[in-house]
């Protein structure tokens, strides 16, 4: 049973109840597909769209079509629709990849976020990499090409196609024995299939060896009689070895089997000169021509050898102005003929910035005791994302002169560099030698929020309004002192006279806006918001705002949208808007855009710590450790001694899989902070997961001898001794630390430790008494709901989740596990159940899947069939998923796309429910 459906709630895309009439569409569209039937499968998928705009497997299956009908543009299209609405990536990667590629765009299959790799399962990944790889290939960059399947090749050893993309780089470079090397690799690993052999020849016709190519694509004809590159290989060389008869017959079988291929006509053609039929020749290069001129010349640019022929053919008809564009786009691929030339832009930079420090780099050559120069270029090289610089830079100048100006620079630089501890301490040692200095003043009141240190945020800001009464930005830090010392009122108040003091402030606005939000006063706060964006209708933290109002009001499609809006218009070095996207679209499970804004962010931003963190945490719930692994690492050189930093890194390089890591993270926050506490109970962890258990409970002493009223020195030994199997001792030592601070996390803590003890009668007990005085209290509810429903006490775990759901009713986890108890109970009570969860999470894969599994069990096959293809293509990786489908598809009598299922439900872990099932049925199969 899906028992744990987290952060569910209402996508951007909701899926729309399933229509009959639309899944029968599809199916049609699907046999016609399946025959080659391309123009009937498409209509029928426009008339399911028709139907359902948002119908997954729609969208997909009209993409496939589209594509082997040749028309790219519109596969593209209708593989991004698919994409948007939710259809994993791994699904249609490589077809959209195709897509490209047919359009003439290699270089956006290389830059495209889309085409990362990470994610991905292995085979789609090495599949998408050769693809890359030839894409590189053709825009002229044969080391990425070559890098690309080397990697290919070491997460598919076993794959022949690596090898035969080898192959084909090797003869571009006409390094013919490593290309003869990597054919019979390729041979060896996949046996003689006709595109093996047609390689294998290929080397022999490149390097001039014609008898011994013509024996090769014979042999690759025999494997495959309608291999139609070898057959067109052949005839070209047939033709230049004046075999016109043998020629005629590969062209003639060209020409049946690919009629609309210009090359089978540029054959005829040759062969009708040949002849002497000057009539024939011109009819067939016509037929080139009116091939290939419809074609946009985008699409071709990648494509030489069409570009050559078209090109010639076009000349051959005395169109030469027709001919030019195509032989000049052939010359732009062929660098070694000599004709092409090589074009460069010459970008010219105009930032401010980057001239600031040319020019403060060679006034300061001059007269290097400067220091406001100093303090400049500092300021300049941290405006410039270049805080290290700006470090170096003001130490050098204090050398010299050490001023409080400088000194706050130099705080300011280790602040934006991560050094969070360090920052601290050099502002509050420039405020406390001159409070004056109100840079440092204002920094520290934003850095004591941030930490919690909301008293000391408050002493500081009323000193910076006692000094300066007259300064708006001052009074709103007040009111955000106030704010956080629990002073709403006292902050309102900070907030108005600052209006007063600069009616265009938008600070203190958004703030009031905030507060009016909180107290419920949704629409005055937008309206607010409305009226202070109309005086700035490209202000970033005004759309920011407005975003998070609409959120608040229910509505994520306009908080969708302001949030774009704020990207679009946010400075180079500002991430907070693409880092809130990135969070909206995982509360609303949307983990293919979350990933999108995410690369996008991080590559935007290489040096920024938090675009790499955001990444990490993106990359870990798509389940790709070893990419979390490589941002973390960016993100703990980023951080430097930055202790909280570093914990938070290290706790997300244990759940990456990487505990050396996490050590090292941890390492660096105990150099910069001694005996920082989060860091040493940390490191606990950490030396449990090596196996370093004595270390690791000497550490928890420690931590529990020097804070003995804290729980978390009782829990840290639990883990130890539950490392150790000493289940009692962890279950005594959790019970301590529930007794010293009662709380949800002890108690479940105790309550697993108890459970592996005493059994989960006991278990149970101390979940009840808990909620007997704590009834609100969900997680624990929830816990009781699972546990209950695991030893098969459906009745008793349906009481719990009803009572779940009479405070929260369009809770979609509750509702979902709700439906799956009721199958086992009440099947039929369990649709409504399960249509209410689809309402409250018409994203989500595991919701999705409960309805079309609870609909198939009552006897509702067609929607069923309908509901389960959109799980299955939003989460391939389920093979509970993949196993109800194939219940359905045998059911509609597609037993062999049900094998294909079966086959790849079983192929992973056996853990999954109903795995004896999927066997059974994969046996009863014919």
């Amino acid at each position: 049973m899906a028992l744990a459906v987290a952060s569910l709630a209402v996508p951007f895309v909701a899926l729309a109840a399933a229509d009959p009439k639309a899944a029968r569409f599809y199916e049609d569209a699907l046999s016609r597909f399946e025959q080659k039937d391309f123009k009937g499968a498409s209509i029928q998928l426009k008339n399911a769209l028709q139907v359902d705009k948002n119908m997954l497997s729609v969208h997909l299956l009209l993409g496939r079509v589209l594509l082997a009908d040749g028309q790219p543009g519109q596969a593209e299209i209708a593989f991004g629709d698919a994409l948007r609405l939710g259809v994993n990536r791994a699904e249609l990667i490589s077809e959209l990849a195709q897509s490209l590629v047919d359009q003439g765009k290699q270089p956006t299959l290389l830059t495209d976020e889309r085409f990362s790799t990470d994610g991905l399962p292995p085979g789609v990944q090495a599949r998408l990499m050769l693809q890359k790889s030839a894409a590189a290939a053709d825009i002229g960059n044969l080391r990425e090409a070559f890098r690309l399947v080397a990697q290919a090749r070491e997460l598919n050893p076993g794959d022949p196609d690596g090898w035969l993309a080898e192959v084909a780089l090797r003869v571009r470079q006409r390094q013919f024995e490593q290309a003869v090397a990597a054919a019979d690799k390729a041979l060896a690993l996949g046996g003689p299939t006709a595109n093996a052999l047609y390689q294998r020849a290929q080397i022999d016709h490149v390097a001039g060896r014609l008898e011994p190519a013509i024996a090769g694509y014979g042999r690759a004809l025999q494997a495959d009689a309608a291999h139609i590159e070898s057959l067109l290989a052949r005839a070209g060389l047939l033709i230049d070895l004046n075999r016109l008869d043998d020629a005629r017959r590969d062209v003639d079988a060209v020409r049946r089997a690919a009629a609309a291929d210009p090359r089978g006509a540029f054959l005829g053609a040759l062969l009708a000169e040949k002849a002497g039929d000057a009539a024939a020749a011109r009819t067939a290069l016509k037929s080139v021509t009116s091939l290939v001129d419809p074609v946009p010349m985008d699409f071709l640019k990648y494509k030489a050898q069409v570009l050559m022929l078209n090109g010639l053919a076009h000349y051959g008809l005395g169109e030469r102005e027709s001919a030019k564009p195509y032989l000049e786009a052939y010359q732009k691929l062929d660098p070694g003929g000599g004709v092409s030339k090589l074009l460069a832009q010459i970008l010219l930079s105009e930032g401010n910035t980057s001239a600031a420090i040319s020019a403060l780099e060679s006034y300061l050559r001059v007269h290097p005791g400067d220091s406001q120069a100093q303090a400049l270029l500092a300021s300049a090289h941290m405006s410039e994302g270049r805080p290290a610089r700006a470090i170096s830079v003001t130490r050098e100048a204090l050398k010299r002169q050490d001023t409080p100006e400088l000194r706050t620079i130099l705080g300011l630089s280790m602040l934006r560099s991560g050094q969070g501890a360090d920052a601290l301490a050099e502002l509050e040692a420039v405020y406390r030698k001159d409070p004056g200095q109100q840079g440092a003043a204002a920094t520290l009141v934003g850095l004591y929020l941030q930490q919690g240190q909301a008293k000391k945020a408050l002493q500081v800001a009323q000193g910076l309004v006692k000094r300066a009464p007259g300064q708006a930005g001052y009074q709103t830090l007040l009111g955000q002192a106030r704010l956080a010392n629990g002073d709403k009122a006292g902050g309102r108040q900070a907030f108005d006279a600052a209006i007063k003091l600069n009616p265009a402030l938008a600070g203190p606005q958004m703030a009031l806006a905030r507060l009016d939000s909180a107290d419920g006063a949704h629409d005055a706060a937008v309206q607010r918001l409305t009226a202070l964006l109309a005086q700035d209708e490209r202000s970033v933290d005004i759309q920011f705002e407005l975003a998070a109002a609409m959120e608040r009001m229910g509505q994520p499609d306009e908080a969708r949208r302001w949030l774009e809006k704020a990207v679009d218009h946010a400075g180079p070095r500002d991430h907070r808007p693409a880092i809130a996207l990135i969070d909206l679209h995982t509360r609303y499970q949307r983990p293919e855009e979350a990933l999108t804004v995410a690369r996008s962010l991080a590559a935007r931003m290489p040096s920024e710590l938090q675009p790499q963190m955001a990444l990490a945490r993106v990359l870990l719930r798509q389940g790709d450790a070893e990419g979390a692994r490589l941002a973390l690492g960016t993100a703990t050189r980023l951080a430097n001694f930055d202790a909280p930093v570093q914990v938070e890194v290290a706790v997300l390089q244990m759940m990456a899989g990487n505990v050396q890591g996490a050590a090292y993270s941890l390492e660096k926050a105990l150099s910069g902070q001694p005996g920082y506490l989060p860091a040493e109970a940390a490191m606990v962890d950490v030396e449990v997961r090596r196996g370093e258990l004595t270390q690791a409970e000497a550490r928890a002493r420690r931590i529990l001898q020097a804070h003995p009223k804290l729980a978390l020195g009782h829990s840290l030994l639990g883990d130890v001794a539950s490392a150790r199997g000493a289940i009692p001792a962890a279950s005594d030592a959790y019970q301590r630390a529930h007794r010293v601070e009662p709380s949800t996390d002890s108690l479940l803590r105790w309550q697993f430790a108890l459970q592996r003890r005493d059994g989960t009668p006991a278990a149970l007990a101390l979940m009840k008494d808990w909620l007997k005085t704590r009834p609100q209290d969900r997680r624990v509810r929830t816990a009781m709901a699972g546990l209950l429903a695991s030893t098969g006490d459906f009745t008793a775990a349906r009481a719990q989740y009803e009572a779940l759901l009479k405070d929260r009713p369009q809770d979609a986890a509750a509702l979902n596990n709700l439906a799956n108890v009721l199958l086992r109970v009440d099947p039929p009570a369990a649709v409504p159940v399960a249509e209410r969860a689809l309402a409250a999470a018409p994203g989500n894969p595991m919701v999705i899947d409960t309805l079309g599994w609870v609909l198939l069990r009552n006897g509702q096959n067609d929607r069923a069939l309908q509901l389960l293809r959109d799980a299955r293509l939003r989460n391939p990786a389920d093979p509970a998923i993949r196993y109800h489908l194939a219940e359905a598809l045998v059911k509609a009598g597609r037993t062999a796309e049900a094998r294909t299922e079966l086959t790849a439900a079983l192929a992973g872990s056996p853990r999954f429910e109903g795995y004896k099932d999927a066997q059974s049925l994969l046996q009863s199969l014919p």
